[in-house]
């Protein structure tokens, strides 16, 4: 990393700091920026974790969970954190427009800003960075930036179990955007006490009836398969939120229900909000998914996930959708 022994002097001295992630938190967003202040706490420093939107329930076991300031539930608080911060570090995204309306606040700011990010074409809004795309996680860049700054040693059970969490959910179990330096890195975790199985039952095996009965629902009554495309696509709407009563979170890993298919490569999940409809997209092998997000539904990610949204509503998207992927029919095929 760059500028290295520039961020060690900021740090030398106790700060007023503030973590901050994208909307609609993640586990790695959540263990990163958790992992992250656990550890700059460790040196001293006063530190606040501030999000534009809540988090899923299933990471509310984590420690500093509860502690989190979520803009849309407390705006008068996040806005009188942000009035001095001396260092602002952004944590999983690259440009503060996934920040919503903290992003406008932040960039006016004096403080130092800090950006630690595995995603493709980050906006130069930062004073520093380490930034690395073939990174798992943002929670793998977050153990190498404690790394750089020599203090591996101060890396507890706690602050491991967090970015545990994060590098676990990112990577889909181990299944995506794996590497050797990742293991080696996870076996130092584990050998800090991290409970593997443990934290895979209290992310992975905590659904309630809904989900299930949700699950079903997608599965039998909103699955579309597009063989010629190698392509699988599931949808929600507003009314089956309603019915189901559906939360933050609780669609989480849907998409991937579609790539247990052993012909289908590119699996799609579309859904409406309230004021937007959203497209998650996941694929194997070497099919992208990320140019697709960035050029048609104003979003990005990464290689085998990625995601967007539009304003047109579900079946103008889904057929918008349609609509472009003959432009990568013979990738799909190929794969």
């Amino acid at each position: 990393m760059e500028n290295i022994n520039e961020i060690k002097a900021l740090l030398a001295v106790p700060k007023d700091i503030v973590i901050t992630t994208h909307r609609n938190p993640d586990g790695d967003a959540i263990g990163s920026s958790l992992g992250l202040k656990l550890y700059l706490e460790s040196l001293g420093h006063t530190v606040t974790v501030a999000v534009p939107s809540e988090s899923p329930a299933f990471l509310g076991w984590m420690p500093g969970a509860g502690d989190i300031l979520i803009f849309d539930l407390q705006q008068d608080d996040v806005r009188k954190l942000l009035e001095k911060p001396d260092i602002v570090f952004c944590l999983d995204f690259n440009s503060l427009e996934r920040i919503d309306k903290m992003g406008e606040i932040i960039t006016s700011l004096k403080a130092t800003k800090i950006l630690i990010d595995h995603h493709l074409y980050p906006e130069p809004f930062y004073d520093f960075e380490l930034h690395d795309v073939t990174a798992s996680s943002t929670s793998e860049l977050v153990f190498d930036f404690i790394n750089f700054l020599g203090d591996k040693s101060k890396i507890t059970k706690t602050i491991a179990e967090c970015l545990f969490t994060g590098i676990l959910t990112d990577t889909g179990s181990f299944k995506y955007s794996t590497s050797p330096k990742l293991f080696r890195l996870v076996a130092d975790l584990l050998e800090l006490g991290v409970d593997d199985v443990q934290i895979q039952n209290l992310v992975f095996n905590c659904l309630d009836e809904k989900h299930l009965r949700l699950i079903g629902l997608v599965l039998h009554d909103r699955m579309e398969v597009l063989d010629e495309f190698r392509t699988a696509i599931i949808t929600l709407t507003k009314q089956d939120y309603e019915r189901f009563h559906i939360s933050r979170g609780d669609t989480e890993g849907l998409v991937n229900f579609l790539l247990q298919m052993k012909n289908v490569v590119l699996a799609v999940f579309i859904h409406e909000q309230p004021t937007i409809t959203k497209i998650s997209l996941r694929s194997k092998g070497d099919f992208s998914v990320q140019d697709i997000a960035r050029k048609h539904f104003k979003g990005g990610g990464h290689k085998n996930a990625s995601g967007g949204y539009s304003y047109i509503g579900l079946r103008p998207t889904v057929n918008k959708f349609k609509q472009i992927l003959p432009e990568y029919q013979e990738a799909l095929l190929n794969n």
